[in-house]
């Protein structure tokens, strides 16, 4: 059995999460959600700009992603990037 590697921007993430006392299914959808933007960016997402933030959006527009994907998708990515701004 193989384990996945965790880097140290997901890990961050999920102590994070763990802090702000959110359950599991969020969690998930948290971490599918900046994978997603990961595999956009085609690098870590911890080196996205802001305009990199606003073509991931133009993308999921143009794409045709349901107006709550969107919105949690968007929710997880000001979760890890304002917990990341904030030094927490």
């Amino acid at each position: 059995m193989t384990e996945e590697r965790v880097s140290p921007l997901r890990q961050r993430m999920i102590e994070d999460m763990r802090i702000s006392g959110m359950g599991d299914k969020a969690q998930k959808a948290h971490i599918r959600a900046i994978k997603d933007f990961a595999a956009f960016l085609g690098r870590s997402p911890d080196t996205a700009t802001p305009e990199d933030l606003r073509a991931y959006k133009l993308h999921m527009t143009e794409n045709g992603i349901t107006p709550s994907t969107f919105n949690v998708r968007i929710v997880a990515l000001r979760f890890c990037f304002g917990n990341l701004a904030e030094g927490r």
